[in-house]
């Protein structure tokens, strides 16, 4: 379905024909637009930025390119069509016809999984915010750009579900959603890896790769959903979501590639030597993968949960691709649990969250062959790895268990001594802060990263892709 853009907000939920949800949301609009000037990126406002901007909902050719400023993005609402007869695709009522309203027994469950969803998304662009002043690139610039355009979008989604579905309470809660702050000391994000400072690149890649998969797979639960709405929002959230990820990924593959010519330049893996050349060594880079990863882990819950379970049996939230499995109900499964004590074997449904846990692990493992690759071909020995799940916790069976990146647990006087050397320092964090120098020539590169392998949009690398005059 094609997206009117001459409607005050652009949609594909007719909104026009529900005028008291219609200025609910355009009382809410400036709002918005004042949270964006205030928490959004800071001093490019006023620049025309060469955007993708969604203008339907078909996956193919469902979006067009062209520069805008950012303040005029049409921020909107779009839900994936309709599958008709679609019916609820695990748990207690499994088998049944989705829903088009919330189940009463089931508003604050619902209500809270969409708050804390629609949490993240400013979340995000407000960590974000510092980092167009220290770009390597005009490309990476209009990458950080669209990616904060989306997050504000995906906002917009979880906020239309709270006005349209949810009364007073879901319009209070959309306010709060631009009350709360990351970082802020009074008020602060809901989830903790949202209030983590991203104040250079090199984190900014990470959590794109990281984080963000995460939220795809937050989003790949939720597409499930027996809410139809909500699954709706979700399946075209997860269309824009790739793009995010891609940015983190390639980004932190130029970042490795850039150190890997400096390798080959001074002949030498050793990390002093590569710094002083300007690049970013690999036990760096390693050292902020354990950080980011282990953080991320943590979005997923207690590895054993009994909300976890209620969410499966009420058909609020099922696993990333259901349908792949042959069980749907999961009354009598079981699974093992790894926890200090040893393994525990719990019922399937309290280890939901466990399950989609291990499947973004395996999907982390993907980039990070990738970026292995790259390092055996230009035949060096060193070998990036994800930590054990068990590493760095701070929620669930492992939480402030002290314990190597391998997984083995050691003691407490063990892990203090051994964290400088698995987590960034304050030395290393300040390290990667010198090197963020702002390049804003077309085609030009930062001297830590190298340029991609091609533009955006079959543009050139060199397109001037935000207009900075």
């Amino acid at each position: 379905m094609s997206i009117n853009y001459n409607d005050k907000i652009p949609n594909n939920v007719n909104l026009a024909n529900d005028r008291k949800l219609q200025r609910a949301l355009e009382h809410w609009q400036p709002h918005f637009l004042k949270w964006w000037d205030e928490q959004g990126p800071k001093d490019y406002q006023s620049n025309d930025v060469y955007l993708r901007t969604a203008v339907g909902v078909d996956a193919k050719g469902w979006a067009s390119y062209g520069h805008v400023k950012m303040p005029d993005y049409r921020w909107g609402i779009f839900l994936a069509d309709q599958m008709p007869e679609r019916k609820i695709g695990f748990g207690d009522h499994f088998g049944e016809p989705v829903w088009q309203q919330v189940p009463g027994e089931l508003r604050s469950q619902f209500r809270r999984i969409i708050v804390t969803q629609g949490d993240t998304e400013p979340a995000s662009v407000e960590q974000q915010r510092l980092l167009g002043l220290t770009c390597p690139s005009l490309y990476d610039l209009r990458n950080l750009f669209q990616v904060n355009v989306e997050e504000g979008r995906h906002l917009w989604a979880m906020v239309y579900l709270l006005h349209c579905y949810f009364g007073r309470d879901g319009r209070e809660e959309a306010e709060e959603l631009l009350a709360r702050h990351s970082g802020d000391t009074d008020n602060p994000r809901i989830l903790g890896t949202f209030n983590e400072p991203i104040s250079d690149w090199l984190s900014f890649f990470m959590f794109t790769y990281f984080t963000d998969r995460d939220g795809k797979f937050q989003l790949k639960s939720l597409s499930e959903s027996a809410f139809d709405p909500l699954a709706r929002t979700c399946r075209f959230m997860l269309t824009e979501e790739a793009h995010h990820m891609f940015v983190g990924e390639t980004g932190v593959g130029r970042v490795i590639k850039r150190s890997l010519e400096v390798m080959k330049e001074t002949g030498t893996d050793d990390p002093s030597i590569i710094r002083k050349n300007g690049a970013v060594d690999l036990v760096t880079i390693q050292k902020y993968l354990n950080f980011w990863f282990s953080s991320s882990l943590d979005l997923f819950g207690s590895e054993i949960s009994s909300n976890a379970a209620s969410s499966f049996a009420s058909g609020i939230k099922g696993r990333p691709d259901e349908g792949r499995y042959e069980d749907h109900i999961c009354n009598d499964a079981t699974y093992d649990i790894d926890t200090p004590e040893g393994t525990e074997q719990v019922s399937l449904r309290n280890a939901m969250n466990d399950v989609t846990r291990e499947a973004y692990v395996k999907d982390c493992e993907i980039g990070i062959k990738r970026w292995n690759m790259m390092i055996k071909r230009a035949n060096f020995d060193i070998t990036l790895t994800l930590p054990s799940t068990r590493f760095h916790r701070t929620i669930g069976s492992w939480a402030n268990v002290p314990t190597e990146p391998s997984g083995k647990s050691i003691s407490q006087t063990e892990y203090k001594n051994g964290i400088l050397s698995w987590l960034p320092t304050e030395q290393d964090r300040a390290f990667i802060r010198s090197l963020m120098q702002r390049v804003v020539e077309p085609g030009k590169m930062a001297g830590w990263i190298a340029p991609p392998d091609r533009g955006i949009n079959n543009n050139p690398v060199d397109y001037e892709y935000v207009r900075l005059k």
